[in-house]
């Protein structure tokens, strides 16, 4: 099935983060993976080229053999997520992920030749596209360096509760609950309201069957 990458499949904050959330509801048994097909590793690109346009610099991202680079893709994925995930309820980043975590990210910068960091260009030049492997492998490794948690990005990390996803807390006093309070927030109140009103009307009716008695 082919799926709608709107605006809120980029709830993450950074690419690296929203690739992590390409696999819905982990660790329930209703989750399951957006990139089960590699062509949507390509319409991914394609959407996370206008939607963290910011974060590339302009550049858009190149995924043109998505079959191929689709075992690297999940390589980094599942490495960033294990990591990331495991940090926050931590608070430190465990030693024992980063191994498999940096053999992922240089997988996906192997063969590629690209002076990225510099001014105004944070994932190279603009002017032509990078790929999006090694796009990837820039955006996670960037979340440890400058700018990264050596500037409390861990402290901003978070899990959404109702969808599972990580998520970087940019609000100003880091209290953001949500990965997306438009989807997410309001389908959880929705939840608790629904719930509240079940325990009320089995509460009412309790009442009346006392006074029937």
């Amino acid at each position: 099935m082919t799926v709608s990458w709107t605006p809120h499949r980029f709830s993450g904050g950074v690419l690296a983060l929203d690739t992590a959330n390409t696999v819905v509801l982990r660790g329930d048994p209703r989750g399951f993976d957006r990139f089960a097909d590699p062509a949507e590793i390509a319409r991914f690109a394609e959407a996370a080229s206008t939607m963290r346009a910011a974060e590339l610099g302009g550049r858009r991202l190149a995924a043109p053999e998505p079959e191929r680079i689709a075992p690297v893709v999940l390589e980094i994925r599942e490495a960033t997520d294990r990591l990331f995930r495991n940090a926050v309820p931590a608070g430190a980043v465990a030693t024992t992920d980063m191994p498999p975590f940096l053999r992922a990210c240089a997988k996906g910068l192997e063969g590629e030749d690209e002076k990225i960091g510099g001014p105004g260009k944070p994932f190279g030049d603009p002017a032509a596209p990078i790929a999006f492997e090694a796009a990837l492998a820039v955006s996670a490794l960037s979340l440890l360096g400058e700018g990264g948690l050596g500037e409390g990005a861990l402290a901003r990390l978070r899990i959404c509760p109702n969808c599972n996803w990580l998520f970087l807390d940019r609000s100003r006093n880091a209290s953001r609950l949500w990965c997306d309070m438009a989807v997410c927030g309001n389908r959880r109140k929705a939840s608790r309201h629904y719930h509240r009103r079940r325990v009320a009307l089995a509460h009412g009716e309790a009442e009346r069957e006392v006074d029937d008695v």
